[in-house]
């Protein structure tokens, strides 16, 4: 049976005080309904920005209370399926990302979503790369706006989070407290202009508690893959720390020395921006699983 968490009372924060608008159990599905970053306010390019209430921008569906999780754990988020709406919404303007100094106007743009492609105008077409840019868990101390990432997840806007993907999250208090949202039917990497195409999104997901690990969250896999994130306030730290955690999983991994498994990932990893427009920056390491000689699918299991 599959558990629909509706998206009518979103959370602005990630908080150890949040209550729990479902129960779930390890191995359970859930489909989580989402808001697109905006709450669904803008609705036409023509929208005035002005209208904007910017304390319900980055809004998350939860959280869920996920039974057995304890302190210490792991929780294990495979994303199955996105289903996104059929127009995506795209703001810019001053103090607004990368260009947000030499912009003089805020622009709204509304992109049709068809046959798999986003039409970004008459002559370009935008391949779909459905993600989720905000998923998360409760941080054990002070709440932590869902437009900030940080070591719980939060707006990774990694834009390797998408069907397919299984996440790795932290589990800081009891039951996790499980929420996501901020999904993109496109984004680059950089995020530069301070948004993807933000859409509306009901998300398909299976859970699942590991414990006794002390794998370094949060982290994820994809196409054979494992890719480290990380977030700071700058992203050269942000870029450290992913590298750094990628190294733990070398380690514990493969019979290389710390010094091998930093000329690993200087020939083989590839160390990626996801962000670069929220207030703390996000990074990832990725590295080809078949390098990691001693994982198998029985850490998995």
């Amino acid at each position: 049976m599959v558990q629909i968490i509706k998206k009518g009372s979103p959370i602005y924060a990630m908080d150890k005080n949040n209550r729990p608008v479902a129960t779930a159990k390890d191995g359970d599905r859930l489909v989580f309904e989402a808001y697109d970053c905006f709450e669904d306010q803008l609705t036409d390019a023509h929208d005035a920005f002005e209208k904007l209430d910017w304390n319900r921008i980055n809004p998350a569906t939860g959280p869920v209370y996920v039974e057995g999780a304890e302190v210490g754990d792991i929780l294990a988020v495979t994303i199955e399926k996105l289903e996104i709406g059929d127009t995506a919404t795209l703001f810019t303007g001053p103090d607004s990302g990368v260009m947000g100094d030499e912009l003089t106007e805020n622009t709204i743009r509304r992109l049709p979503i068809e046959n798999g492609i986003v039409k970004f105008s008459e002559n370009i077409d935008l391949p779909l790369n459905k993600m989720i840019g905000v998923i998360g868990t409760a941080p054990a101390g002070e709440a932590v706006s869902c437009g900030t990432p940080d070591a719980h997840g939060g707006n990774m806007d990694c834009k390797e989070i998408g069907e397919g993907t299984t996440l790795f999250l932290p589990v800081n208090v009891a039951g996790a407290l499980l929420a996501m949202g901020d999904c993109h039917a496109a984004m680059g990497d950089g995020e530069v202009s301070v948004c993807g195409a933000e859409v509306p999104c009901d998300i398909t997901v299976t859970i699942k508690v590991f414990k006794n690990k002390d794998w370094p969250t949060p982290f994820l896999l994809r196409d054979g893959k494992l890719s480290t994130i990380a977030s700071a306030k700058t992203i050269d730290t942000a870029n450290i720390m992913a590298t750094k955690q990628m190294v733990h999983f070398v380690e514990s991994y493969t019979e290389l020395t710390k010094g091998e498994a930093i000329h690993l990932l200087s020939l083989a990893g590839n160390l990626r921006v996801c962000q670069i427009v929220d207030p703390n920056k996000t990074a990832r390491m990725e590295l080809p699983l078949a390098y990691l000689t001693k994982w198998s699918a029985e850490e998995l299991n």
